[in-house]
């Protein structure tokens, strides 16, 4: 790893690049290999969605259904760990894939946690956000994440909650221009470190007015070379992307 930790890296002065999802334009998101994938790409780290299983398992997939990046059907709350470890998670996107599991956070922490940061956003039905915060703060603090990972969520209130149960991470909040602006009201009451908007939201009055605040800004979801090398140049900490290998290529053009 080359940072020992989020804020330093944040505090590098370097333009990030993060993997969503994992490498996922080359592998299927949210699996250890897209995750792998994008750590040989050269990726400072990886960006990942958590939900619960339905026994209360921390388990790393984006949608709130198995439908589209499994082999099973129904919604990701009615399975035991178990029942979607079964799941073939690869073989939707090739063949070379087929067996993929869904991962649970524990597992991406042992295999990635100590050489690569991790943005940890939590996509979470309202009637399990408690026990998804808590048992964020409980793996995070399990497998000594705290100084490796920020937590992001584009729902402030979930952000508190987490901030209360673990302070000393990192929090960053996602945002996207249709957001009405009542949305942003929660966060005059609690203190994050990090914005993080649609990459088409960021301009140089954007970036005067985050630093003006002191937040660093990690944007998503960034594809285009040229796209990323103005974002370099306006100073943004961090890009996610679904192809880190591509971006940083072309941000070494600069």
């Amino acid at each position: 790893m080359r940072y020992r930790s989020m804020r330093e890296a944040m505090e590098s002065g370097e333009t990030l690049v993060f993997g969503h999802r994992g490498a996922m334009a080359q592998a299927p998101m949210n699996t250890l290999a897209a995750f792998d994938l994008a750590r040989e790409q050269g990726a400072d780290g990886i960006e990942l969605d958590v939900q619960l299983s339905h026994d209360g398992h921390l388990v790393v997939i984006h949608d709130e259904t198995v439908d589209s990046t499994t082999d099973g059907r129904g919604s990701v709350s009615q399975f035991t760990l178990s029942a979607l470890k079964r799941l073939d998670a690869g073989g939707w996107f090739a063949a070379s894939f087929a067996g993929q599991r869904i991962p649970t956070l524990d597992e991406v922490f042992d295999a990635f946690g100590n050489e690569m940061l991790i943005n940890v956003e939590i996509k979470a039905r309202r009637d399990s956000l408690d026990r998804v915060e808590r048992q964020l703060a409980d793996c995070i603090r399990r497998h000594n994440m705290r100084d490796r990972v920020i937590v992001s969520c584009f729902d402030p209130a979930i952000l508190r909650r987490v901030r209360s149960m673990t302070p000393l991470v990192m929090m960053g909040f996602l945002h996207q221009p249709d957001m009405p602006a009542a949305h942003h009201r929660p966060l005059r009451r609690m203190r994050h470190e990090a914005r993080h908007p649609r990459h088409d939201m960021v301009d140089e009055a954007y970036m005067n007015w985050a630093r003006a605040r002191g937040y660093y800004v990690n944007v998503w979801t960034v594809n285009d070379g040229e796209r990323a090398l103005q974002l370099k140049g306006l100073g943004v900490n961090a890009i996610i992307t679904d192809e880190p290998g591509r971006i940083i290529s072309a941000m070494k053009q600069c």
